[in-house]
């Protein structure tokens, strides 16, 4: 997995890569499972789904959580604001920690197998000294256990 956090013309840029050995439509349908997001995100987070499950996936979908950011509740509501199948979603925070998040999601196949990209456009209270000492090694973590479930996931389903 390739991941990155850097300077955005507003806000900052995260940007993971990972290839799985499976087909496009296989992946994102993992994706299009809210479920799913609770098996990756790491424990220390305390994720929970608060919307009731299965939910139907579309532009429009309204998706409440409950976490922990070190160690403070904090309630998140995210928008399905573009809704691709099977090459990219987006969801964008309504309600949350952040100034602003945009999470776009994109599957393309390559090398026999998906390539997925997660593109997150995010601005934080406190600007660059609180996203260089807390936000950016957080989102780090956070997606680093992502990549690392995600190709658990897919090892396994081999």
């Amino acid at each position: 997995m390739a991941l990155s956090i850097e300077k955005a013309e507003r806000g900052y840029l995260l940007e993971a890569r990972i290839w799985l050995p499976r087909p496009v439509e296989e992946v994102f349908e993992f994706f299009c499972d809210a479920g799913n997001l609770e098996t990756i995100t790491p424990p220390f987070l305390r994720f929970e789904i608060l919307t009731p499950l299965p939910l139907t996936m579309r532009a429009g979908t309204l998706i409440d959580y409950r976490l922990r950011l070190r160690g403070i509740p904090v309630r998140w509501r995210t928008e399905i604001t573009a809704w691709e199948p099977p090459t990219r979603f987006v969801d964008e925070q309504r309600r949350g920690p952040y100034r602003w998040w945009i999470h776009e999601h994109r599957f393309g196949e390559r090398a026999g197998g998906t390539e997925m990209v997660d593109r997150v456009r995010y601005g934080v209270p406190g600007g660059p000294l609180v996203n260089g000492l807390f936000v950016a090694r957080d989102l780090r973590r956070i997606f680093e256990y992502r990549g690392r479930e995600i190709e658990r996931t897919y090892a396994a389903a081999r």
